[in-house]
């Protein structure tokens, strides 16, 4: 994965820590992790600016008891083989309450995190803002930070191990005009959740219009957001210095082509 960035000359990458539609995930391999962190090393890259993604299959507020022990029981181990690649954004989806209402989505998926998330790790972990599609939760602001508090009230040794990672295709179906006002929305992030609680930005363009709770992610400037609203979102004050990460539906290629656009489209002062 670290060579595929560098061969599209990328400084970021994202990655999944599992098949992300499958269980387990395979032997740890310390011969690889050793050279991968030679390679980022030797490359400049930083894996406190690397986001680790967690199988979609992860929902820690299903109704359902046995799925709600897998996410815990994957987030576990997921963290605990991230331990390996010290600083690493651990991203995951905060699910879906499958018919149980938002209020008890939250609780569970704050009962998980406290569950998972240990005082002494050097892993960050991100929740993912989601488009508000069929039951998810965390297609608001104001969610995303009652999952937070919760799961901070049920384990206070775990304050500041959590963050958010911001997807704007997700935002923008969920409402957020992010494309047309990418500083206006930075203010209500701030408000509601504080923007020392964004780590990372998944940079998507939709093909939903705005407040759709959708969530088809297009390609850079073929969808809603459009060229113009991606060049404001990229140069925003607020944002400059995070990890930004490409999950646009494409191939090595495509992706290549997207940074070498999006550089284009980016303002150096």
């Amino acid at each position: 994965m670290l060579r595929d960035a560098v061969a599209i000359d990328g400084n970021t990458l994202q990655y999944f820590t599992r098949n992300p539609r499958g269980g387990d995930s395979r032997a740890l391999d310390l011969d690889d992790i050793n050279s991968a962190i030679a390679f980022a090393d030797e490359h400049g890259l930083r894996f406190s600016d690397m986001i680790a993604h967690a199988a979609y299959t992860v929902n820690p507020c299903s109704a359902k008891e046995n799925v709600r022990e897998f996410a815990i029981r994957s987030m576990a181990e997921d963290i605990e083989r991230l331990e390996y690649f010290p600083g690493t954004l651990y991203n995951f989806h905060p699910g879906t309450h499958t018919g149980q209402g938002i209020e008890a989505g939250i609780e569970l998926t704050a009962r998980c995190l406290a569950t998972v998330v240990k005082p002494e790790q050097k892993t960050r972990v991100l929740i993912e803002t989601m488009s508000g599609k069929g039951s998810e939760i965390g297609s608001t602001f104001e969610e995303v930070r009652a999952i937070i508090d919760a799961a901070e009230r049920e384990n206070p040794a775990i304050a500041g191990k959590l963050g958010v990672c911001l997807d704007t295709c997700h935002v923008s179906d969920a409402g957020y005009d992010i494309a047309g006002d990418p500083e206006a929305v930075m203010d209500e992030f701030d408000r509601v959740i504080g923007l020392d609680r964004l780590c990372a930005i998944h940079l998507n363009d939709s093909k939903n219009q705005l407040g759709a709770h959708k969530d088809r992610h297009e390609v850079i400037g073929g969808g809603a957001l459009g060229l113009d609203g991606i060049a404001r979102i990229i140069n925003s004050p607020r944002l400059r210095g995070l990890p930004f990460c490409l999950e646009t539906p494409n191939d090595l290629d495509g992706y290549k082509r997207e940074i070498a656009l999006l550089r284009g489209l980016y303002r150096t002062v």
